[in-house]
């Protein structure tokens, strides 16, 4: 299934995100986890992939596999392209239509500092452009409520991202945020810009200091007063902090499906149990 074909006036598409695990982890960790999401009934799942460099690494296309495979769940594979060249994206691409996977979330990704760098694509724009002449599959793109942390300004950075919906992508996925009013700014530039593909607004439930922390530096988050209050009164409780971070994103979500969102992807973390309260929590806000 395509994915920007489960958008709709009248409903809000509801998604997860999960990652491989890390190398010294056992794989079964990641099925345990699906076992549970099946469960809370998303749209579609997307499986992140790793920092690059070794196109031999099919644990994406395998979980992805899996979501499609065993529980019958729209996959959405993620895809990154500056450590890699066109034949080992080719390897990657004929590994996934083999697995039946149509749909790929097409990034630049981050370079990795073990590995010379390859020079054949420098953006995700010539990704999708690479990707759109092969025919075969469905093209999602991330975006930046609050710009990409290499553009000037947001204004540039939508450019960018006009770009790549010319280029082919057909559906959006928004990097995490924590205050809404940059999404619908950012949102209303787009549409002015002349995107009108669906975004879905990116969530990601805090529940650790460290978390937040390491977030904020790879990707630039600005932190409103109330959610910086929030993690200095509960920092030093694990239980507070998971809670009042739950309760943080519940409360996005209902924001943002009030304002007619296209639909929300939450960044689970692996978590299921995290998953699993903030989808009891809107569930009948979503189906609303």
């Amino acid at each position: 299934m395509q994915i920007s074909s489960l958008f709709g006036p009248d409903k809000v598409v509801f998604s997860f995100e999960v990652f491989p695990p890390k190398k010294n982890s056992p794989i079964d960790t990641i099925y345990t986890t699906l076992d549970y999401l099946k469960d809370l009934q998303p749209d579609f799942i997307s499986v992140t992939y790793g920092a690059g460099g070794n196109a031999a690494d099919t644990s994406t296309c395998d979980i992805a596999s899996t979501i499609l495979n065993k529980y019958g769940i729209v996959p959405l594979a993620h895809l990154t392209c500056v450590n890699y060249t066109s034949r080992e994206i080719d390897q990657i691409l004929d590994i996934l239509k083999e697995k039946g996977i149509k749909n790929i979330l097409a990034l630049r990704g981050d370079r990795n500092p073990n590995l010379p760098p390859k020079k054949e694509f420098s953006y995700a724009g010539e990704l999708i452009t690479y990707i759109k002449k092969r025919g075969d599959f469905y093209i999602s793109a991330a975006c930046y409520p609050e710009g990409h942390v290499d553009s000037e300004n947001l204004d540039q950075d939508i450019m960018y991202l006009k770009q790549k919906v010319d280029a082919g992508a057909e559906h959006l996925i928004s990097q995490l945020f924590f205050d809404n009013s940059y999404f619908y700014n950012f949102l209303e530039k787009a549409r002015k810009a002349g995107i009108h593909v669906p975004v879905q607004a990116g969530i990601m439930p805090v529940i650790n200091k460290s978390q937040i922390e390491r977030m904020v530096t790879l990707c630039g988050a600005s932190l409103p007063p109330k959610f910086v209050k929030m993690m200095q009164r509960f920092e030093h409780s694990p239980e507070a902090i998971r809670e009042a971070g739950i309760a943080y994103a519940v409360d996005q979500i209902v924001d943002l499906v009030s304002h007619g969102v296209d639909g929300i992807h939450l960044y689970t973390m692996n978590n299921p149990y995290v998953a699993g309260r903030i989808s009891e929590s809107i569930r009948g806000i979503i189906k609303a």
